[in-house]
């Protein structure tokens, strides 16, 4: 396999996340010449880019970067569904890993729109229709909402548990001010909001966003030549995809178990850091039921037993783990292309001890997941340098 340089991450940088009136492009050059400073770095210094999207011109990457410098570099563009934030960030990483370039930028932006996925989606023109006609709950909801139902039946999961998880979200985010909701709810609150497709009430999905982040990655090399106090390790990282016998496994399995368990597998392998070894986890709770079907495909628990983790709260404040301080998506929101390197983003400070009031005691190593169904799965595990 050849030696591979160790991969760090020197800067990161994230806008709010909420509708704005700015333009796209400004809104992603904000996030990218944050995480330029951050790693105290000028573009010029950068040799390739990975901007990841899913709305937009196929060169938006270039046009958004060409507004903080034209240095010629490759530019490439990134879209893989709601793991497109991520898969920019996985790019960044293998080619620093692989000795191609010593340091990147991976970048992911998003302006969205109100309402399903599917209506703003290229490629899902017939499922928004038929959506319309039938006035069925969006895609997206009714698979993950079967999901849950399929973990119920299976295992007696009720449906006040992944309430329980918007509820946990919904506190983390009070401390975030980059969240796009940074209110608590109450557990009524959540059951009582209106029912998308049970068993997920409209407080257990995320709400589209606007919004943009980034990071710089760098070789080992590189950081040799210029230390940075701030340095955190990508430790092992991992893209998968679906196989055939995932979907043989009912709901749970068509919303991306299978992908998660061989992708955590791989990463755990490769970096030696298991999850009992991490102390923050930030991962894709697009709905409730999907952040607890994480928790098992993981490896937080085994399948069947991601309820008790709950219960017992052991993913929140003064547990085993605390799972997405941020918020996570349910309440930090989740424009597409920003959502993997935002992710990214607050593993770095929960590291580096600069989380503030969200801060996590005794961060040594972190967790992120990202999933984009039809499909891609990213996990990543994170150390200090």
């Amino acid at each position: 396999m050849g030696n591979f340089s160790k991969v760090y991450v020197i800067g990161v940088g994230m806008t709010d996340f909420k509708r704005c009136e700015t333009g796209i492009k400004e809104v992603a050059q904000t996030a990218a010449k944050a995480a330029l400073s951050d790693a105290n770095i000028e573009y010029n210094k950068v040799e390739q880019a990975y901007c990841g999207y899913i709305n937009g011109m196929s060169t938006l990457g270039q046009q958004s970067l060409y507004g903080i410098g034209m240095s010629g570099i490759p530019v490439f563009n990134v879209h893989n569904n709601c793991s497109t934030g991520s898969t920019a960030l996985y790019l960044a990483y293998n080619a620093i890993r692989s000795g191609m370039s010593d340091c990147i930028l991976a970048l992911g932006f998003e302006k969205m729109q109100k309402g399903a996925l599917e209506t703003q989606l290229p490629g899902l023109e017939e499922i928004a229709k038929d959506t319309a006609k039938e006035k069925k709950a969006p895609i997206a909801a009714r698979m993950f909402g079967d999901a849950g139902r399929d973990h119920m039946q299976k295992y007696g999961t009720k449906a006040e548990t992944f309430a329980k998880i918007a509820v946990k979200n919904h506190v983390h985010s009070v401390n975030n001010p980059r969240s796009q909701y940074q209110e608590a709810c109450t557990l009524e609150e959540v059951l009582e909001s209106r029912m998308i497709h049970d068993p997920l009430t409209l407080l257990q999905a995320c709400p589209t966003s606007d919004g943009a982040a980034a990071a710089v990655v760098v070789s080992e090399a590189w950081l040799k030549k210029n230390p940075h106090p701030g340095a955190i390790e990508i430790a092992g990282m991992a893209l998968t995809t679906d196989r055939m016998e995932d979907f043989s496994r009912g709901p749970i399995g068509m919303v991306g178990m299978g992908m998660c368990e061989r992708a955590a597998q791989a990463v755990y392998e490769q970096s030696g850091i298991g999850p009992q070894d991490v102390q923050v986890i930030e991962l894709h709770d697009c709905f409730s039921t999907a952040e607890l079907i994480a928790y098992e495909g993981l490896g937080l628990c085994a399948e069947g037993e991601g309820e008790k983790l709950i219960e017992d709260g052991a993913t929140t404040y003064g547990g085993k783990w605390v799972v997405n301080p941020s918020g996570g998506l349910l309440s930090k929101g989740h424009p597409i292309g920003a959502t993997g390197l935002a992710q990214c983003a607050e593993l770095v400070w929960q590291l580096r001890g600069q989380a503030q009031k969200r801060q996590v005691e005794n961060v040594r190593a972190a967790l992120q997941h990202n999933l984009g169904l039809g499909g891609a799965c990213v996990v990543g595990v994170y150390r200090r340098a």
